[in-house]
């Protein structure tokens, strides 16, 4: 651990600068913290954690209390097995609190530039901030992200992004589709199932893994840290029979099993569906799947398989995109798809100082990997 009374060098004068105030930036700061390293949280909107009090209602964490807390802090009992949006919100709070964060809300950091030893950071209001080095967290799901359906800008309906969904009550009675079949698509169709929707369709691309939140207790997150680092092809064929026997066969229903390993899959960046209702919606017909939305045309919606359905409502959940490119797109840093190709304490050549986190969604839980990030982050920060 860093010695906090140390006179500082000149590039030790600046604090370290983490960008985001979702649990990921402040899960870095306290870890800092905790090494004697002053840092600076900077959060665009008015308050932290932003991201979730904009999730929807219903939102429950996937991954247990006890492996999703942050560094120096566990979630407190009260709060269940499977955290609450609003708890979540209510954690990162005292969270901050706990750890006397220094938290900046209403700066949003437009650019980043590195100056001799550490970093010039450009924020709104023509600010500039120097700082040792910096570490941007700005999130996993950052802006919403539509296909360029052909059509879409016709469709005479109800178009909203599953960002902007909160509850049911809006869409009683009505004819719904919901476009994607992740983890948020699959919840939001249960949600409108059970919530009065008139009916509700899911629009299927790619047959999704499906698995049981928790089996005779035993989470699926245990399951996705013990696998995490076996060879794919091992982990594929270990899953494969717990998934069979524990998730019934519903190609009837129109969503037939999936022909690609599980891991397989979750390596490409597509995390298997966590059942909180899904399984017995689609079996009863409550929630049915249809095929992959190709366009729109005069208020119908066109499927992949050429038939056309005209819902009164469309929401999509079709992701977000990181949208790093504006804050270091001219540094180097990001692949193809705009993600950082850094991750946690690993930084790029050529731009020392600089660092990513929360930018994965592992199966073992993309909290407890945070965690372990911020951790990793601040020793090597800490050791520099």
């Amino acid at each position: 651990m860093a010695d906090s009374t140390a006179p500082l060098s000149p590039s030790q004068d600046h604090p370290v600068y983490v960008v985001g105030g979702g649990p990921g930036g402040l899960a870095v700061a306290a870890a800092l913290g905790a090494r004697g390293v002053r840092a600076v949280v900077l959060e665009k909107a008015e308050r932290l954690g932003a991201s979730w009090r904009g999730h929807y209602d219903r939102l429950h964490l996937h991954t247990t209390r006890r492996l999703s807390g942050l560094p120096g802090l566990a979630i407190p009992r009260a709060f269940g097995r499977w955290v609450s949006r609003d708890g979540v919100v209510a954690y990162l709070e005292t969270y901050a609190e706990y750890h006397q964060l220094d938290v900046v809300t209403g700066v949003e950091v437009t650019g980043l530039e590195p100056v001799g030893d550490g970093w010039l950071l450009r924020a709104s209001g023509g600010r500039e901030l120097r700082g040792r080095a910096v570490v941007v967290a700005t999130g996993f799901n950052h802006t919403p992200c539509v296909p360029d359906w052909p059509g879409l800008d016709g469709y005479s309906g109800e178009f909203l992004h599953a960002g902007r969904y909160r509850n049911p009550r809006p869409y009683a009675e009505k004819d719904v589709l919901v476009v994607g079949v992740g983890n948020t698509g699959a919840e939001i169709a249960v949600d409108l199932a059970e919530g009065g929707a008139g009916r509700v369709r899911l629009a299927v691309r790619t047959a999704p893994h499906v698995v049981r939140r928790s089996t005779a207790g035993w989470p699926a997150q245990m399951s996705g840290i013990l696998c995490r680092r076996l060879p794919v092809a091992l982990a594929d064929r270990l899953a494969r029979p717990v998934t069979r026997v524990g998730v019934p066969d519903l190609s009837s229903k129109g969503l037939p099993r999936p022909d690609t390993g599980l891991f397989s899959r979750a390596r490409e960046g597509a995390i298997p569906v966590q059942d909180v209702g899904l399984i017995d919606a689609v079996r009863k017909g409550r929630v049915e799947p249809v095929a992959a939305v190709e366009s729109f045309e005069e208020g119908k919606v066109i499927l992949a398989d050429g038939s056309r359905i005209g819902p009164e409502v469309v929401i999509a959940a079709t992701g977000y995109r990181r949208a790093l490119e504006g804050l270091v797109g001219g540094l180097g840093v990001l692949d193809s798809r705009g993600r950082p190709v850094p991750h946690g304490r690993r930084t790029a050549r050529g731009v020392p100082g600089l660092y990513f986190t929360g930018f994965t969604n592992p199966v073992s839980g993309m909290l407890r990997e945070l965690s372990r990030d911020a951790e990793k982050i601040a020793k090597v920060i800490a050791r520099g």
